[in-house]
Order: structure tokens, then C-alpha cells, then sequence
């Protein structure tokens, strides 16, 4: 299926880059992620396991067992705080 990622902040930077149109065989947002870490590299760092990384799916902020659906968005960013 194929899967719209889009990457924010620190994410986005260390990943030069804003996002990506992907295909995957992934179910879930876990999934997705260890496909995106097994790539190596910057990917590797910056969405490694025991990472602070959020996720959002359709812009719902979600859990790493959300399902994903063909043409569905992604978001990986870091947790922000609000001032």
C-alpha cells in the first residue's frame, strides 16, 4: 500500500527531508517505523527505538498499534512542549 509520511522538527532535520510518498507491506505505525529504521543511517537515528518520537495517523495523534490504510498521511516529530 502506499503511505504519505511526513516528518517534523528535529525529525525533519536530521532526515533532510519534509516527507516521502512510500510503498510498504507494514499494518501498523510500529511497523512502518522499524521499515524506516531498517533503512539505516539518519533514519536509524532519528526514529530509533527508545527515541522520543510521536506519531500521528490522519492527523489523529496515535498509538504505535494504529492500522494503517492505503493512501493514509503519517507523521513522525519529536514531543514538544508549550511555553
Amino acid at each position: 500500500m502506499k503511505v504519505r509520511i511526513r516528518y517534523f522538527a528535529s525529525v525533519r532535520e536530521a532526515l533532510s527531508s519534509s516527507g516521502e510518498t512510500v510503498d510498504t507491506a507494514a499494518g501498523t505505525l510500529a511497523a512502518l517505523r522499524d521499515e524506516l529504521i531498517a533503512r539505516g543511517g539518519a533514519y536509524a537515528i532519528a526514529l530509533a527505538r527508545g527515541k522520543a518520537v510521536r506519531m500521528a495517523l490522519d492527523q489523529a495523534m496515535s498509538d504505535e498499534a494504529a492500522a494503517l490504510n492505503d493512501d493514509c498521511e503519517v507523521a513522525f516529530f519529536p514531543p514538544v512542549t508549550g511555553g
